[in-house]
């Protein structure tokens, strides 16, 4: 069972209390999707635009970083991952993507922080010893060619930091995806 972007029927999407309710419902492995901040830091997000799924568009501080940028071919507006630093983004809190299609969901919109890729690996070490149970990663890579363009080697850092993490005989159940034009 592949808990893609974690339990987010019950919680915000890629956030660390949907993957952990999905591994609590038994997921054998969670799909975070990733993309780095400007100081090249992985974080899970459904794409590197963080309007739909943060409370940015409503911090006034950062009203100043909207942004169009053309995406695998398409011209998008808002608030992007890559110009913000890893201590910026934490100050943002995650909110429902989708919330007229999964409305229960906004009662948790403004208390998660935006989750690293090392805080998804801790959760899932933790779960792990734990429960006494294998549980998979499933890191899917957004835009790699995009932020190849612009400095950023994400499909090098993610590697990087999965080996330092343990993840690296062949038996390790870890599989990378992404979707690149």
């Amino acid at each position: 069972v592949i808990a893609h972007r974690g339990a987010s029927c019950e919680r915000p999407e890629h956030t660390l209390a949907a993957y952990e309710r999905a591994i609590e419902q038994g997921a054998d492995f969670i799909e975070p999707d990733l993309v780095p901040t400007s100081d090249g830091v992985l974080v899970a997000r459904h794409e590197n635009e963080i309007s739909g799924t943060t409370d940015v568009a409503d911090r006034p501080e950062f009203a100043g970083r909207k942004a169009k940028r053309t995406i695998d071919g398409e011209e998008v507006t808002g608030w992007f991952t890559e110009d913000f630093t890893l201590a910026e983004l934490r100050t943002l809190r995650a909110r429902e993507r989708l919330p007229h299609l999964r409305p229960a969901n906004t009662r948790f919109d403004g208390l998660y922080p935006v989750p690293t890729l090392a805080e998804v690996i801790d959760l899932v070490r933790a779960r792990e010893a734990a429960t006494g149970r294998r549980i998979g990663l499933y890191p899917e890579l957004k835009h790699p060619f995009y932020f190849a363009g612009i400095g950023h080697d994400v499909a090098t850092t993610l590697v990087g930091q999965l080996h330092a993490a343990g993840y690296g005989a062949k038996d390790d159940p870890v599989f990378i995806q992404n979707f690149e034009v």
